[in-house]
């Protein structure tokens, strides 16, 4: 009941229902900065608040190494940019692992697939009226391209060979999303 109430108590402006509302939160676990669970709190609240939680993301390549990225959609973050294509919030109580499932079974259509971890860091931005403070668990996903099916948070894919991701970053950075910018400063290459 506290959380019905601490979201109708928030203003989302004239878009959303309470419905709308309620189908869209979830609850994550707020954590400390050793990856420790605080408590279950409200995905909105928790980015109105900037606290700590997990969202996995899928850094996605297919069987010959190549990397695949998608383009946002134009209400998200990151809109209109290439970003890694697997990426959602860990869900109070859930595992990693199973996120990093559920995500790509969401955002491309995948629902078996082989991952490994790669690692994680604390990315903390201001974007589209939220503090959102993610510790990122990063994941390699091998899959096959011709089998992705987008999701809504996506417009399209594309799959760039290493030397075409290298060029791109460097003569045309705007293209790509300030979160891949980020993982590709501390992870991938």
């Amino acid at each position: 009941m506290a959380l019905l109430i601490n979201i109708m108590n928030d203003s989302h402006g004239p878009k959303h229902t309470l419905q709308s509302i309620l189908m869209e939160d979830e609850l994550v676990d707020e954590i400390d900065s050793t990856g420790r669970t605080l408590r279950a709190v409200s995905k909105h609240k928790s980015h109105r608040e900037g606290w700590l939680h997990r969202t996995v993301i899928g850094a996605v390549q297919d069987p010959d190494g190549n990397i695949v990225l998608v383009r946002q959609a134009p209400d998200r973050q990151d809109a209109g940019q290439f970003v890694a294509p697997v990426g959602g919030h860990v869900k109070a109580g859930e595992t990693d692992d199973d996120a990093l499932r559920r995500e790509a079974l969401e955002e491309i259509g995948l629902s078996d697939i082989a991952f490994e971890q790669l690692g994680q860091f604390i990315y903390d931005r201001h974007v589209i009226g939220r503090h959102e403070n993610h510790l990122f668990v990063v994941y390699r996903i091998t899959a096959d391209p011709a089998q992705i099916v987008l999701g809504p948070e996506a417009v399209e894919h594309r799959t760039f060979t290493h030397t075409e991701l290298e060029e791109a970053l460097k003569t045309t950075p705007e293209i790509f999303g300030a979160s891949y910018h980020e993982l590709v400063r501390r992870l991938i290459y």
